[in-house]
């Protein structure tokens, strides 16, 4: 057990010292019952109003000692965690009302990421005085004498009610994470309890959820325990105000207690879940698999399996089978596929993952056998054809091919209708692998059968289409549209289909679909517009750009900012980039940082760096932009050659603490290339924390390195760029292809340091380079007209079990001619063919630049006679090299 799991351990424990006097304690401290409800007020209020406050845990006293317990019993801090929880619990009865203005303004600077009133740590927002965080309603709260209303008004209210709880709990669960990680655990907290609504089980929940997220990603010990016990904390809280303790509850604390390893705290908590809720032993039980296979006692797995037998009315089967299937366990899930009675269990979930889990571990048998025990099944309810394919997904290595073919199969076999849902999978799965055509096909054979094809679907293809740069499939998709009226397209669907009609430059395509939009009761969208304005703008013609904007006017469709940052960002002159802007202000656009950067970047290309600059100054930017905004910034000034100004710029954005962007990076990276700046490179290269992105840079270095010939960090950074790329050859060929195609070009040309280099990468990396790469190195040979490392280039061919083609004696033969070795190049010229034309045509030009030899037309009348004559001085001319081959070594090694 590791040192944290020991001092969780201590932590837990100190809980067991609860007693009588906890009880009676809690008890003095609950919410006053509030007066009977009228029926419409019940609707939206809870029953118990809960609201917590850390004022006792944000004391002094407030520290690592309440987390571990001292061996002192006078000590304040040796206090069990049972009265520490009833310490930090405060009853709220009343607001404050002065403050209710200041606090909507701290509540907005909060939320729009104003850095100004946040505190640096959670430590010095304790220092300061207690502020009012939050005293202000979250929805307005329907009165007692709603009852009195009218029928037409309750309902209304009803209707009122049933919106916010259909809304609201996702948003709060949002907010209750923003604050948390803004503010701080104790300081959210604190925010809770100036809340004037009903504090309650999800909102619980999401700091539960947070405490316990912090504690898993932090490093620093103490700090974990302390963010476990506020989780802690407020379970507690929940389990004495009388709330019901779910799965969503107790699932992050079992989760977070079995990563750790701690087995004594598990039985605890599970004692005290049984007693809240002994509806959930069940689910207890799949947590205890979990346990014993994290800690990996094998016993425990054993004896668990073995009392499960013929106790089906428990449904521990089926929660030990679950665990056992996520954990991979095949002899363990074979054991108890024997006695487990599919028709017994209890959810379509669990359900799912048992056959999910059948088709990962290749147990088809089994998977046949549950389908026909279902069939039988006299109540029925399973959709057996969802089954069939969440098991033929689930086969590792299958491509969705097959797997369309597996699934038709098995259905065919078992005799089982498809269904909409088992192709809804499929369809996903062939779009996930870029399979668009397979899922089209499937959205066909869906139309055929009368099955449902929700509009999603159909946007979900139309993604992968694009993803999959099949543009001309939109004509195919649209076809499809219009044939079948169940289908229903949206915006989102227009929207796509309209993105990829401007791809294939066929503009007049996308505007007839919007003309469309009407026979399907649907209006056209500034996003739609947006595409097309798009597509003209990256060719270029800012003409046709402008002239969208006239169109949208003509529908009556209102631009937004996007559009605007499409047209300011195109602008070419300042005037037209006032014109546009004072037109965005007109429209009553809010500007957003996509329009700050399109300024930035407009600015710069017209060579007005100065009021780019200036337009990091508008009040305007949200805080929490400001970086991104730099980041452009950096990047408009180094592709527009102002890269003294662009590092300036990266130098403030690094005493602010912060990071570039990471295409600011990339941009950056390719423009700093003068001698010098390797270390700077290297630090831009350490912010990329994408692999792809990590990539490029990487391989921009590392030409920088060539550039500059510096071999060290070459050979460093391929490395580590080697070791990234591991698993796909092609990479790393193409990688090493790049730095010899470095070296060729190099003016002027070091063939040494290419050699040198080469050699590096067979001693220390141990890699065989490629024939593209000597390729490159011997033309590098012929830049430099080098006679003597041609021949050791020449060798490397043979060291790497690299076949001489044409190409390889073409370029052989220019170094030779390049070098005035006319002798060996005549003695080289009888390994070519002259039977193209192509190659031909190489061997006169190289003739023409370099001098000339015997004529190929010649040279292949002497072959014709003397097909197997070399001459002794040609050997010694050339000392011996690879290419003076015997009549079997040039058919070898002539190309097919």
């Amino acid at each position: 057990m590791s040192a944290r799991a020991r001092n969780l351990t201590k932590l837990v424990n100190s809980a067991t010292t609860y007693s009588d006097r906890t009880s009676k304690t809690l008890a003095r401290t609950a919410v006053t019952a509030t007066a009977p409800l009228t029926s419409a007020a019940k609707d939206v209020t809870t029953k118990n109003y809960i609201q917590l406050s850390t004022s006792a845990v944000d004391s002094s006293s407030s520290s690592s000692s309440h987390l571990k317990p001292s061996k002192s019993k006078t000590s304040s801090s040796s206090k069990p965690l049972s009265e520490l929880t009833v310490e930090s619990i405060r009853v709220r009865t009343s607001s404050v009302d002065d403050s209710k203005r200041d606090l909507r303004r701290q509540i907005s600077n909060i939320l729009c990421g104003d850095a100004d009133v946040l505190p640096q740590s959670e430590e010095d927002y304790y220092e300061q005085p207690l502020v009012d965080l939050l005293d202000f309603s979250w929805h307005r709260t329907i009165s007692n004498s709603a009852a009195q209303l009218q029928r037409r008004e309750v309902s209304r209210e009803r209707k009122q009610v049933w919106v916010f709880k259909s809304t609201q709990s996702g948003r709060f669960g949002k907010l209750v994470k923003m604050c948390a990680q803004k503010l701080g655990t104790y300081a959210t907290l604190e925010v809770f309890s100036k809340l004037d609504r009903a504090t309650g089980v999800n909102e619980f929940n999401c700091m539960i959820e947070v405490c316990i997220e912090k504690s898993r990603n932090t490093d620093d010990e103490d700090a974990a325990l302390k963010e476990f016990h506020r989780a802690y904390m407020i379970f507690e809280t929940m389990r004495k105000r009388g709330f019901v303790i779910g799965e969503v509850t107790y699932g992050p604390f079992f989760m977070f207690i079995i990563d750790m390893g701690m087995v004594e705290e598990f039985h605890f908590f599970c004692d005290s879940i049984k007693k809240e809720n002994p509806k959930s032993l069940s689910r207890l039980a799949y947590y205890e698999m979990l346990l014993w296979i994290k800690v990996g006692d094998e016993d425990k797995i054993q004896t668990l399996i073995g009392n499960a037998h013929n106790n089906d009315d428990s449904n521990f089967n089926e929660s030990y089978l679950v665990a056992l299937c996520e954990a991979d366990r095949q002899e363990e899930v074979s054991m108890l596929l024997e006695t487990i009675n599919i028709k017994k269990v209890s959810s379509k979930e669990n359900m799912e993952w048992i056959f999910k889990s059948l088709g990962k571990l290749l147990l088809e048998s089994h998977a046949k056998k549950f389908i026909l025990e279902l069939i039988t099944e006299d109540k029925g309810g399973h959709d057996l054809s969802n089954l069939i394919c969440s098991y033929a997904i689930s086969m590792p290595k299958m491509q969705a091919e097959d797997i369309v073919e597996k699934v038709k199969n098995l259905h065919a076999e078992l005799k089982v209708a498809p269904s909409s849902g088992s192709h809804e999978k499929l369809i996903k799965a062939c779009c996930d692998s870029l399979e668009v055509h397979l899922a089209i096909d499937l959205v066909d054979f869906m139309l055929e059968d009368g099955l449902k094809v929700k509009t999603a679907m159909i946007n979900s293809l139309l993604t992968a289409c694009y993803a999959s740069c099949e543009y001309t499939l939109v004509h195919r998709i649209y076809s499809m549209i219009n044939d079948h009226e169940s289908l229903k397209p949206n915006a989102e669907t227009f929207r796509i289909m309209i993105g990829m009609c401007v791809k294939m430059k066929d503009f007049d395509r996308a505007y007839s679909m919007i003309k469309d939009l009407e026979k399907l009761g649907l209006l056209p969208t500034a996003n739609m517009y947006n595409a097309i304005m798009g597509g003209y703008f990256r060719q270029k013609n800012f003409h046709k750009g402008v002239m969208v904007l006239k169109k949208m006017d003509a529908t009556n469709v209102k631009p937004d900012s996007q559009t605007f940052s499409y047209i300011i960002g195109n602008c070419n002159s300042e005037d037209d980039i006032i014109k546009y802007q004072r037109e965005l202000y007109e429209a009553g656009v809010q500007p957003t940082k996509h329009i700050f950067m399109a300024l930035i970047n407009a600015y710069a290309a017209c060579g007005l760096f100065e009021k780019a600059k200036q337009v990091l100054s508008d009040k305007g930017i949200p805080a929490v932009n400001l970086n991104e905004i730099h980041s452009v910034l950096v990047s408009a000034l180094a592709t527009n050659g102002q890269l003294a100004d662009a590092l300036i710029v990266y130098d403030e954005i690094k005493q602010l603490d912060a990071n570039l962007e990471p295409k600011a990076a990339i941009s950056l990276i390719e423009h700093l290339q003068s001698e010098g700046e390797l270390g700077r490179l290297l630090q831009l290269l350490n912010q990329l924390q994408d692999s792809e992105l990590w990539d490029d840079g990487c391989a921009r270095i590392i030409l920088y390195c060539v550039r500059h010939k510096l071999s060290g960090a070459a050979i460093d950074l391929l490395k580590q760029r080697m070791e990234k790329s591991s698993t796909n050859e092609m990479v790393i060929d193409v990688l090493f292809d790049e730095v010899f195609c470095q070296i060729a070009e190099m003016e002027p040309t070091d063939v040494q340091f290419g050699l040198d280099l080469l050699q590096s990468l067979k001693e220390d990396i141990g890699i065989r380079p490629s024939r593209k790469s000597l390729d490159f190195l011997l033309s590098a040979c012929v830049n430099a007209k080098d006679l003597e490392r041609s021949f050791l280039v020449w060798n490397e061919y043979q060291t790497a079990g690299l076949p001489y083609n044409v190409l390889s004696y073409v370029r052989m033969y220019q170094a030779l001619l390049a070098s005035g070795a006319h002798k060996a190049a005549n003695v080289l010229l009888e390994n070519i063919p002259i039977d193209d034309p192509h190659v031909c045509g190489v061997l006169k030009a190289c003739q023409g630049t370099f001098g000339k030899t015997a004529s190929a037309s010649s040279q292949g009348k002497k072959k014709k006679k003397k097909k197997n004559c070399v001459p002794e001085t040609c050997q010694e001319t050339v000392g011996k090299t690879a290419f003076v081959k015997s009549k079997g070594n040039k058919k070898k090694n002539k190309p097919k």
